[in-house]
C-alpha cells in the first residue's frame, strides 16, 4: 500500500503524542512513534526498516553536533557544581536579587542578553538561575518556561543570531530581497514576526508576576509552597539527588567571576569562530579547568571524574536527539510536510494567507520538532504562492518563521525544550505541559494578527 503522502502519514506523530502524554514518558512516546513509522514503511519488514532509520540518525551531522554540545556542557556543569562556582553566584546574587520577582525578572533579562542562539541562552540561563531561584520557592518549571518563552524568541527577532542568519538566507536564496540582500528583507520583516513579539511580552508579565499562573505551572506553584520542593514529580532519586546537591562551600566570601568568566569565554569564542557552540563551549571547559585547578577548587582526579559524570548526566538528553532525529528521518521518507502543503494549499490565498501558513507551520513545528528543517522546506513553497495571490512575500516569510518559533517553544522532544528542561533539571513533558498555556496565548494573539495583518496590507 502506497503511504508516502497520504494522511496515514501523520500515524507516526500522533503516536507519539499520544503515548508521551499518557505515559508521561518522552522517550517511550518516540520509541513508539519510530516503530509505528517503520511498519507503515517497511511492512513485515520493519524491523531492517528501523535499524536503518537508528542508522541513519546516528550518521546525522547535527546529531553529532548536538551530542558534542550537550556532552561539553555536561562537563562544564559538573564543573560548576563540584568547584562551588554556581553555588558562589547564587550567593552573589544576594545583593541585588532579594526577592521571587527580581529573580524571575534577571531569568529574563539574562536570556534576552544570551539571544545570539536559543541553545546557549537556554543552557546558560538555566543552569546558572535555578539555585537563585530555588530560594525564593520558585518550582523549576517556572524557571523552564520563562526561559523557553523567551530563548527562540529572541533569537527569532534579533537581526544577529543564528535564526535570522539562516532565515535571511532562506528569503534571499528564494530571490525575495529589499536593498538585494536577504538580510534587508529580513529586517523589513522584523515587526511582523508576530510570535517572538508576543513570547517576549508574555514571558516578562510572567516574570513580574502580572499573569497569573493556571494550568500545570499553578499546580506546581501550590507544590513548591505547601513543601518547600521546586522540583516536580517524576524524577527518579538519583536525578533528584544530582538537582538538590549543594555545591561545595568553601568558606570563603563569593566569587562570581569563577562561574562568570567560563560564560563569558563561552559567548566570546561562540561569536568570535562564526556563531560556533562547540568551540564556544569547548572553550569554556578548558578555562574552567585551568581556573579551578590554580584556585585548588579542583584536583586532577576531579577533573576527569567530573568530566566523566558530566557525559554520563547526558545520557537521557543524548538518546532523546537520536529517537527526535529517527521520527523526522520518517516524516521525511513518509512526505509528511508535502502532504500537510497539500492538503491546506487549496485554502492559503489572499489574505487568509499569512495566518494559515502560521498555523499549518506552527502545528507542523510542534508536533514534528522540526524547525529549521521546516523553514527550509515549506519555505520555497509559500513565497512563490504569496507572490502569486498578491501576498507581501516577506509578511508570507515572517508566518513561516513564527510558526518555527512556536514549534521550538513547545515540542516537547524539539532540541529547544530538550536543552531548557535539563538545565532546570526537569523533565522535558513537565516543561511542555506547563508552557503551553501561555504559549497558546501567544499563538492566538499572533494568528489573529496575521489575520488583520492579511487583510489590512492584502485585502480580502
Amino acid at each position: 500500500m502506497q503511504i508516502q503522502n497520504t494522511a496515514l502519514a501523520l500515524l507516526p506523530v500522533l503516536t507519539v503524542l499520544i503515548v508521551s502524554v499518557l505515559t508521561k514518558r518522552a522517550l517511550l512516546g518516540l520509541l513508539s512513534g519510530t516503530v509505528v513509522g517503520a511498519v507503515l514503511l517497511g511492512g513485515w519488514g520493519f524491523f531492517d526498516t528501523l535499524v536503518a532509520t537508528f542508522g541513519a540518525s546516528l550518521s546525522n551531522e547535527t546529531v553529532h553536533w548536538l551530542a558534542l554540545v550537550v556532552v561539553l556542557f555536561g562537563i562544564l556543569i559538573a564543573y560548576f557544581n563540584v568547584s562551588g562556582a554556581v553555588n558562589d553566584f547564587a550567593r552573589w546574587t544576594e545583593r541585588f536579587v532579594n526577592s521571587r520577582r527580581k529573580s524571575l525578572l534577571l531569568t529574563w533579562l539574562l536570556t534576552i542578553a544570551l539571544f545570539i542562539d536559543d541553545y546557549l541562552n537556554a543552557l546558560t540561563v538555566g543552569t546558572s538561575m535555578k539555585r537563585v531561584t530555588d530560594r525564593y520557592g520558585v518550582p523549576r518549571t517556572m524557571l523552564g518556561t520563562i526561559v523557553k518563552l523567551t530563548s527562540a524568541p529572541i533569537a527569532v527577532i534579533i537581526p544577529f543570531s543564528t535564526w535570522a542568519v539562516f532565515f535571511a538566507a532562506l528569503l534571499e536564496q528564494d530571490g525575495v530581497t529589499v536593498n538585494g540582500s536577504g538580510f534587508g528583507a529580513y529586517l523589513s520583516g522584523l515587526p511582523y514576526v508576530f510570535f517572538g513579539w508576543f513570547a517576549l511580552a508574555i514571558g516578562l508579565l510572567l516574570a513580574l508576576g502580572v499573569l497569573p499562573l493556571f494550568g500545570p505551572l499553578k499546580r506546581a506553584q501550590q507544590r513548591a509552597d505547601e513543601t518547600g520542593d521546586t522540583l516536580p514529580a517524576g524524577l527518579t532519586p538519583e536525578e533528584r539527588a544530582f538537582e538538590l546537591a549543594e555545591s561545595k562551600d568553601t568558606g570563603h566570601r563569593p566569587l562570581p567571576y569563577n562561574f562568570l568568566i567560563p560564560i563569558i569565554t563561552l559567548i566570546t569564542v561562540t561569536i568570535v569562530s562564526g556563531v560556533d557552540i562547540v568551540k564556544g563551549s569547548a572553550a569554556a571547559v578548558i578555562v574552567a579547568i585551568i581556573l579551578y585547578l590554580v584556585q585548588k577548587r579542583m584536583t586532577i582526579k576531579d577533573v576527569f571524574e567530573q568530566a566523566f559524570e558530566g557525559i554520563m548526566s547526558m545520557g537521557y538528553v543524548i538518546v532523546l536527539f537520536v529517537l527526535a532525529f529517527m521520527v523526522q528521518q520518517i516524516n521525511t521518507e513518509l512526505q509528511l510536510v508535502e502532504w500537510v502543503v497539500g492538503a491546506t494549499e487549496p485554502i492559503m490565498h489572499g489574505a487568509w494567507l499569512p495566518a494559515i501558513v502560521f498555523l499549518v507551520c506552527g502545528i507542523y513545528a510542534y508536533a514534528t520538532g522540526a524547525f529549521w528543517d521546516l523553514a527550509a522546506v515549506i519555505t520555497p513553497v509559500v513565497l512563490p504562492l504569496a507572490i502569486a495571490v498578491g501576498v507581501d512575500p516577506v509578511l508570507a516569510g515572517t508566518a513561516v518563521f513564527s510558526g518555527a518559533a512556536l514549534g521550538s517553544t513547545t515540542c516537547m522532544y524539539g532540541d529547544g525544550i530538550t536543552l531548557a528542561s535539563k538545565s532546570v533539571g526537569v523533565k522535558p513533558l513537565s516543561l511542555m505541559l506547563s508552557i503551553l498555556p501561555y504559549a497558546a496565548i501567544a499563538g492566538v494573539l499572533t494568528l489573529i494578527a496575521y489575520i488583520v495583518a492579511g487583510f489590512v496590507l492584502v485585502g480580502a
